[in-house]
């Protein structure tokens, strides 16, 4: 097979974890007060960032059958790599890291890897037809340490060079992992030691491409003389050698070795802040291998290698850190950034928006967020207001009978009323909305702890936050400046604690709107630094307001996810009439209706006219007729483009 028409550019071998990060800067891992939780591992790290970098990739490792495993193999998926070799192991746990951040030098971490799962990787692992499938493969130093996962990497490395491919090699030496320090020095790159250096270099024959720091060429090389350890490795491999040198960069040696490093092939580097080296050198990795394995010029493979580490280093965790290719692309086209990289708030934007998991054409929404609207009900039926926690559960079951497992159905639950309801979606592929908004507050006031950071702590990252504020762009001064400052917290807390953000915009009661209103609201936040994933907007019959609504979207933030309408439980007849106007704009993706669908239907429940079984049918009927009549709508303007 032609190395073009290979259906993989690149499987790695090895290394699958999942790594705990301390969020507690500038600390003892002892005084670490909580984690986040991240892909890891580094040829797991390298093949998520190839794949956000445009490549094809997959990974042969083992994960166990446990909660942690599943995660890393539904996270490589939502990146895009191929898990047709992560494979499960009944009887090991996944491999953890517990990592910290302790100053710029030193970052503590503790290899939970004790008969673990990725370490029981073995020759009869590799599937010998998906391998000749790849352009190339990367194995690792780490697993070369053990019989069973060294002769998996050779036979892995073997096989894609029998068809036509070629081997990468990170160095990848973690001492630790050799048995060489003890269990609390996992930071420790470098012990010398010629057993490892004698098993390392068992596979420099089959490489075509070895990378590593300078302390990895002297473990590989035999010796703490840089030059002479990649004269001692090039008598052994006619291979490609890069040697990562930190803040300087790269320098490659594709032949013989120069008597200085500073004759080898490099690129430009990039100044910006340590705040955090660990992954610098698998985002290193995929950026070289992104030109590398597309026949880019040696000088462009170290300049994106030198860029994506460069991206890394400034950021908190390794693979949720790398960059995809457009903000590759952005990051080298500009003249000036930050030394500070993380307060680079256009590049920022961009990581977060091209991250997201999940793509969105189509959002179709049964909005059941709603709280004082149920106390009402309960105040007009004399019902109890303990059942409404199990109505909002017939609810899902309603959007379960229409959709089907379609993931482009959603809900909105609250966490007051639909604690229970959110905890079963949570089995389900819909999209999750939850309020965070005081209801009915103006100026806007958050149902939460004053700290509105630490309440979205405690959400699961697949909520989105919904915000629902009373707004608009001629609003009194001190009002005004009130709301927005209180949206600018918001904002800021659901990128810190990685929740999307969707922004109800409603205008205030009594108060003048025309075609230009909502369009002017939308923009004067942008310019104060609010760029919301979604917009919940009221639906309009006028096309020239969508159609400005739309512009203001697009020269803001072309990233956005786009536009539901809500229902402000219009009549349906007049809600069906504005899917008609609303569905010719490209940015609105559905509706999040509520009342229209609910409301009634919950009287008559709450009144016990309707058991659980009608309520469900009747939800159900309601919520089937808006989205057909959407699906018509934006068929009919497809139709006629």
């Amino acid at each position: 097979m032609a190395q073009d028409a290979k259906i993989l550019d690149l499987i790695a071998v090895g290394r699958s974890s999942v790594d705990l990060y301390g969020q507690q800067i500038g600390g003892r891992l002892e005084d670490m007060a909580s984690f986040a939780k991240y892909l890891g591992g580094s040829p797991t790290n390298t093949a998520s960032g190839g794949a956000r970098l445009g490549l094809k990739t997959g990974l042969l490792t083992r994960v166990g059958a446990d909660h942690m495993g599943r995660f890393i193999r539904e996270q490589l998926a939502r990146e895009g790599v191929d898990v047709s070799g992560v494979l499960t192991d009944p009887e090991r746990l996944t491999a953890l890291v517990i990592l910290g951040i302790r100053d710029r030098v030193n970052f503590p971490l503790i290899f939970y890897r004790e008969n673990c799962a990725d370490m029981a990787l073995e020759a009869g692992d590799v599937d010998e037809t998906w391998f000749a499938q790849a352009g190339a493969v990367l194995i690792n130093g780490t697993h070369l340490s053990q019989p069973n996962v060294y002769a998996a990497s050779l036979k892995a490395a073997k096989t894609v060079k029998a068809a036509g491919g070629r081997v990468a090699f990170d160095i990848d030496y973690r001492p630790v992992l050799w048995g060489l320090t003890g269990k609390d020095a996992g930071e420790n790159r470098f012990v010398e030691n010629q057993d490892v250096t004698r098993k390392l270099q068992e596979v420099l024959t089959l490489c075509d491409l070895i990378v590593g720091t300078e302390e990895e060429i002297h473990i590989l090389g035999g010796t703490t003389d840089t030059i002479a350890a990649l004269r001692e490795i090039r008598k052994g491999s006619d291979a490609l050698l890069v040697c990562k040198r930190g803040p300087e960069g790269c320098v490659a040696f594709p032949g013989a070795i120069p008597d200085s490093l500073n004759e080898g092939v490099s690129a430009r580097g990039f100044k910006v802040e340590v705040f955090n080296v660990l992954g610098a050198g698998d985002a290193f990795m995929a950026g070289f291998l992104r030109g590398w394995l597309r026949h880019e010029s040696l000088e462009t493979c170290c300049e994106w290698g030198n860029a994506c580490g460069a991206i890394v280093v400034s950021r908190h965790g390794c693979a949720p850190a790398m960059p995809t290719w457009i903000e590759l692309e952005q990051f080298l086209s500009e003249r000036e950034r930050p030394f500070r990289l993380r307060e680079d708030a256009d590049l920022e934007h961009t990581h977060w928006a091209t991250t997201r998991q999940g793509v969105h054409d189509e959002l179709t929404v049964l909005a059941m967020d709603h709280r004082s609207q149920f106390e009402d009900l309960i105040a007009e039926t004399g019902g109890d207001v303990a059942r409404i926690p199990h109505f909002k559960t017939l609810a899902l079951r309603a959007v379960e009978a229409v959709a089907g497992g379609d993931h482009r159905f959603g809900v909105l639950l609250d966490g007051r009323f639909g604690f229970d309801a959110l905890a079963l979606a949570a089995d389900r592929p819909y999209w999750i909305g939850r309020p965070i908004e005081l209801p009915k507050s103006r100026p806007l006031a958050f149902e939460s702890s004053a700290d509105v950071a630490t309440e979205l702590a405690e959400w699961p990252l697949n909520h989105v936050v919904k915000c629902l504020v009373f707004y608009h762009p001629d609003d009194e001064i001190e009002l005004r400046e009130r709301q927005e400052r209180q949206l600018l917290r918001l904002f800021d807390a659901s990128r810190k604690t990685r929740h999307e953000l969707l922004v109800e915009v409603i205008l205030p009661k009594g108060m003048e709107g025309d075609s230009h209103t909502v369009a002017r609201a939308i923009r004067r936040l942008y310019a104060i630094g609010v760029r919301p994933d979604w917009w919940k907007l009221e639906p309009v019959a006028d096309p020239a307001a969508w159609r400005e609504i739309e512009q203001a979207i697009v020269e803001n933030d072309p990233l956005c996810r786009g536009v539901v309408l809500l229902g402000l439980s219009a009549p349906e007849a007049e809600l069906l009439a504005s899917f008609e106007v609303a569905a010719r704009f490209p940015i609105i993706k559905g509706f999040a209706v509520g009342r229209t669908i609910f409301y009634d239907v919950a009287r008559e429940w709450l009144s016990d006219r309707l058991d659980d079984a009608a309520a469900v049918e009747a939800l159900a009927g309601k919520l089937t007729v808006l989205v057909e009549a959407w699906r018509r709508a934006r068929a009919a303007v497809e139709k006629a483009a």
